[in-house]
């Protein structure tokens, strides 16, 4: 097996004070999940619906998990029942579909609305004046099965530090924006999830408070 145990004990002495770990388990197979586990990580991210509910029943149940990878609205009611958080919210639609599921379980899901300012038009998110204009709709304030409790985005892959560290302050500044415009007064809307296996130093720099790390845990993926 990969050596997860002394990767995980690296990746955790570079964090901050205040940053929690998400550790990608997604391709990997449920014994490296478990041996993370067993170093008293709590905090797994997926992004398939169907790997996640297979180590959802394999594994203990005290595993916080966090859907991070694109949802479509048709996957949600699968996920609901245990997900701990949905990291990747990108349009009001989706955003009711959770609210809908949720309360058929008598749950309140937690979920981050996810950001577009990479210049890659392949990744998914919501434009800045986007997120805006949901906010101010405030459709989102009559749901009582979903607590926003911050952002996440993904930098540019790239190898301009410059450039990702100002997607991060872009991040950031935003973050600082909704929450004085918005959720002045819910603690809740608190977490800012930037920051991945090549770039996350970087992004605790810049306020993140989950860094979202698989292959510097886990090594590349096994399928």
């Amino acid at each position: 097996m990969y050596n997860v145990k002394e990767n995980l004990s690296e990746v955790l002495a570079t964090l901050t004070d205040g940053v929690r770990l998400v550790a990608i388990s997604k391709y990997h197979p449920a014994e490296y999940v478990m041996a993370a586990y067993d170093e008293g990580q709590r905090v797994f991210g997926e992004s398939h619906e169907q790997e996640l509910k297979q180590k959802h029943e394999q594994l203990p149940k005290d595993i916080e998990w966090h859907f991070i990878g694109h949802l479509q609205t048709n996957k949600v009611k699968y996920i609901v029942p245990y997900i701990s958080m949905i990291e990747a919210v990108d349009s009001i639609r989706l955003l009711r579909e959770i609210e809908k599921q949720a309360a058929k379980c008598d749950r309140v899901v937690k979920v981050l609305l996810e950001l577009h300012i990479a210049e890659e038009a392949t990744k998914y998110g919501l434009t800045l004046d986007a997120c805006r204009q949901l906010l101010d709709e405030g459709e989102w304030r009559q749901m009582s099965h979903v607590s926003i409790c911050g952002l996440m985005m993904m930098a540019s892959n790239t190898d301009d530090e410059q450039q990702i560290e100002e997607e991060f302050q872009t991040a950031q500044d935003f973050f600082n924006e909704v929450k004085t415009h918005y959720f002045a007064n819910d603690p809740a809307f608190c977490e800012r999830s930037w920051g991945m296996s090549d770039d996350y130093l970087l992004a605790l720099r810049h306020g993140s408070t989950l860094v979202r790390i698989g292959t510097r845990i886990f090594g590349p993926r096994i399928y």
